[in-house]
């Protein structure tokens, strides 16, 4: 049996194979057995699941074991996004909240993503506690269940409805009458994920004109990955460049807590360019005040407009619990992550690809200039900054010597002097012209990553060409 291993954002797994309703069993007993040893198992569990095939199956289980543990369970009455989840938790102050999600990955995968009762993703020492104890559990009889009617009549199953509570703390945040006045016509994509009834109905309710795609329920995901990047959202970026009348597209992941942004003409934004762009937004337009956090893997641009501002920049390992800890102890204004997650203070210390819409959206009314011009106008005043990222394929003979080649690296790569060298995930490497690049090896792959950030287009190619090299010809 294959020992189960939690990664950035949970446990995932591909189902049928590692992801069974066996595992669940033992990872729900597991994480029953945490709760119990913390002494707040009493405070119930959020039970949640995203539109993925067997989730409500799964999450039902998982809801039938919490019982049998004595455990009550607060069970999303319909598939739910990550934030609103985060939210409901954080509301009824309960001991913490399961997840069945696979966030952006593709439709055979699954997973469980455990937040504990401060309302971000579990950070590692929380979820090695859960994995050693689930990788105990393995193969015992360590768990028994209850029926959900015995359950409801104990009180331990009860059902909620998270959407109306997380929709009243959204209002208070964007100013969405802001985006009605502007007179923009949206369209709004939920990648046939829990997203679906979110962006659109908080939107409709402004007054706003939107148009939806991909806005029912389709397990394989229209056949692409739920992830709201360019390469997987052909249909929408010409929705959106076909139709004059669309002034912006906004994109949600499955679970909805990524977003991905379309301007008009069929122009995808990068997340990297946006982040940047909402930190400048919040402090000198909304007035707010606070530090910025990005993952180490994210644009140094948001430094950039940090520095310009006078606020400063927290670094952190990749993966959104480190940023959700930031917000959750009240020490940052805004944190995010290359790969689309945002927050806000004030909100749940949980990526939420809905808020990073409605805000991008603000931001577009508000200013009542196009996307372009802010990013053009931003650079003006802060600086040129231009980042990219690619996969590296390794052979056996590179994997075995890759980690002593990125632990001692030669003193230039590229013809650019290393000035400072990174090591809190991955090893990223500055230089002495401002660029930097970030080599980060996959935990589950043969896969190098690879990101590069410099001042100009030509000199980011340059970059990485130079970091390829480095990897695939030492």
């Amino acid at each position: 049996m294959d020992r189960i291993k939690f990664g950035t954002s949970g446990w995932r797994g591909i189902l049928c194979e590692s992801f069974t309703m066996e595992n669940v069993r033992i990872v729900t007993q597991a994480i029953a057995d945490h709760l119990r040893a913390a002494g707040i198992a009493d405070q119930g569990v959020v039970v949640g699941y995203d539109a993925r095939f067997m989730g409500r199956d799964f999450a039902r289980e998982t809801a039938r074991i919490l019982a049998g543990a004595g455990i009550r369970c607060y069970f999303c009455v319909r598939d739910t996004p990550t934030p609103v989840i985060a939210h409901a938790l954080l509301e009824r102050k309960a001991a913490g909240a399961i997840n069945f999600t696979a966030s952006h990955n593709p439709y055979d995968y699954n997973g469980i993503k455990f937040s504990p009762a401060w309302g971000g993703p579990a950070l590692p020492e929380t979820t090695q506690d859960i994995e050693d104890r689930a990788n105990a559990l393995q193969g015992k009889f360590c768990y028994k269940e209850m029926r959900l009617d015995d359950a409801t009549d104990q009180g331990l199953f009860v059902e909620i409805d998270p959407t109306d509570d997380y929709f009243a703390r959204i209002r208070e945040l964007v100013d969405l009458q802001a985006i009605a006045d502007s007179g923009m016509k949206i369209a709004v994509n939920p990648l046939y994920g829990s997203g679906r009834g979110y962006l659109d109905r908080l939107l409709r309710e402004a007054g706003v004109e939107i148009v939806s795609i991909n806005d029912q329920v389709d397990p394989y995901f229209g056949g692409e990955p739920p992830e709201p990047a360019e390469a997987h959202i052909s249909d929408f970026i010409d929705l959106v460049k076909n139709a004059a009348s669309i002034m912006l597209g906004l994109a949600t992941d499955g679970d909805a807590d990524r977003f991905g942004i379309v301007y008009r003409a069929g122009r995808y934004i990068e997340p990297n360019y946006l982040l940047a762009l909402l930190v400048d937004y919040l402090i000198r337009r909304k007035g707010k005040k606070g530090d910025a956090a990005r993952s180490v893997a994210t644009s140094q641009l948001i430094d950039a407009v940090a520095k310009h501002h006078g606020v400063k920049v927290l670094e952190t390992p990749v993966g959104f619990k480190f940023i959700g800890e930031y917000i959750a102890e009240g020490r940052i204004l805004i944190g995010g992550e290359e790969s689309a997650g945002l927050t806000i203070r004030g909100h749940v210390p949980e990526k939420d690809g809905i808020l990073a819409c409605l805000l991008v959206a603000e931001m577009v009314a508000v200013e009542r200039r196009k996307l372009s011009e802010l990013l053009d106008d931003l650079y003006a005043r802060v600086g040129f900054v231009y980042s990219r990222r690619t996969n590296l394929r390794l052979t056996d003979d590179l994997s075995a010597g890759i980690d002593e080649r990125l632990e001692n690296p030669p003193t230039e790569i590229g013809g650019r002097k290393i000035t400072e060298i990174v090591r809190i995930d991955g090893s990223k490497y500055l230089f002495d012209d401002g660029s930097w690049m970030l080599f980060r090896k996959s935990g589950t792959e043969p896969v190098v990553r690879l990101y590069g950030e410099a001042n100009s287009e030509v000199a980011l190619e340059q970059l990485m060409v130079a970091g390829e090299q480095f990897i695939l010809k030492g």
